[in-house]
């Protein structure tokens, strides 16, 4: 069954596409959760309007991103953790911990954006990437500095 797709579905396509799936996945899980309509011409029509719709929308998208881009290029944060023997972190610094000073700066940046290969369990400078588009990659400058007594 031919069936075009309403939304990006991994393995299978992207929005917009048409797609031949099998009879049953169509009838039992893309119609009922309104991720495909079926493939006839009036429904061809309907998704090109939308498909223009979501080009223009990923076109303003990209925009707003790379304006965000050069903002957080700027964008140097410290994190101020406690340390042990041979400065070594107790705990880690996470994209958690991250996404928490962004926000303190005025960045609203989703933690899951913020792509760190592991935690950080040492002082030092880093840069961190953090994906707000499909090819808009920001690097924040991280600089995690050891916790002194009184603060």
């Amino acid at each position: 069954m031919e069936v075009i797709l309403r939304e990006t579905i991994d393995n299978l396509g992207r929005a917009g596409q048409v797609v031949k799936v099998a009879d049953g996945y169509a009838r039992n899980y893309l119609l009922p959760r309104k991720l495909a309509y079926l493939s006839t011409p009036g429904n061809r029509k309907v998704i090109e309007y939308e498909r223009q719709s979501l080009l223009r929308k990923e076109a303003q998208q990209k925009d707003d991103s790379e304006k965000l881009k050069e903002m957080l290029d700027a964008v140097a944060i410290v994190i101020r953790r406690k340390v042990g023997e041979q400065n070594a972190l107790y705990g880690s610094v996470t994209n958690a911990d991250v996404a928490e000073e962004l926000e303190k700066k005025g960045f609203q940046i989703e933690k899951r954006k913020i792509h760190m290969d592991d935690h950080i369990k040492a002082i030092g400078e880093f840069s961190i990437p953090i994906r707000l588009f499909k090819d808009v990659i920001a690097h924040v400058k991280l600089k995690v500095e050891a916790e002194t007594e009184g603060e």
